[in-house]
């Protein structure tokens, strides 16, 4: 109930869906902002950096959503990929976006988030770089965002689309999961289990 709410404020009221993230965002903060203050990841893959997107210039990572081919978000639409949108996200103390940084050219590799809530949930996604794509990188962060999430105390959950093949083998390789519910257009609601 709540996700369909969410994503018809998102999609439909996007004025109404910023004011609960600015709150949202308030409360995540107050609630968990403690336990993020110096966090250090140990899951990082050899040759690359994790970097919080808020330390990456916005126009970098326009570029990355741009440089990908269409298809790439036949399934992944967590946001708008623009300056305004991706600025927001960059603010907002409750999304917590990484880019996986390739040392060796500087080069974006891979996105992925938690989108949290204060009520002690958050929702992972990610995407790999059209270049990058094959590497284990996508479940590498997988592993990177169940790192962060357990370990600040939240209850991850993910969809997927089983259509989706190396998102969906990405999601069940690096995580224990259980199916909360199966839903329309062959996509699953997972819970990802500690």
């Amino acid at each position: 109930m709540l996700y369909k709410l969410a994503h018809i404020l998102r999609d439909k009221f996007s004025w109404a869906w910023n004011i609960v993230e600015w709150v949202n965002a308030l409360l995540f903060s107050w609630r968990y902002g403690k336990r993020l203050k110096g966090f250090v990841f140990s899951v990082v893959p050899e040759g690359y950096d994790i970097l919080p997107i808020k330390d990456v210039a916005t126009e970098k990572l326009v570029e990355f959503f741009r440089q990908q081919p269409k298809e790439a978000f036949a399934y992944f639409r967590p946001h708008g990929f623009d300056e305004k949108n991706i600025r927001r996200l960059q603010n907002n103390k409750a999304f917590l976006g990484y880019v996986l940084l390739d040392k060796t050219n500087n080069q974006i590799a891979g996105y992925c988030f938690n989108r949290c809530f204060f009520h002690g949930q958050g929702f992972r996604g990610r995407i790999v770089d059209i270049d990058y794509r094959g590497k284990g990188l996508g479940t590498a962060m997988n592993g990177i965002l169940n790192e962060v999430g357990f370990g600040i105390g939240l209850r991850l959950f993910e969809t997927v689309s089983k259509d989706n093949v190396a998102s969906y083998r990405s999601a069940i390789s690096a995580s224990n999961v259980k199916v909360v519910k199966e839903m329309e257009g062959n996509e699953v609601y997972l819970e990802i289990v500690p």
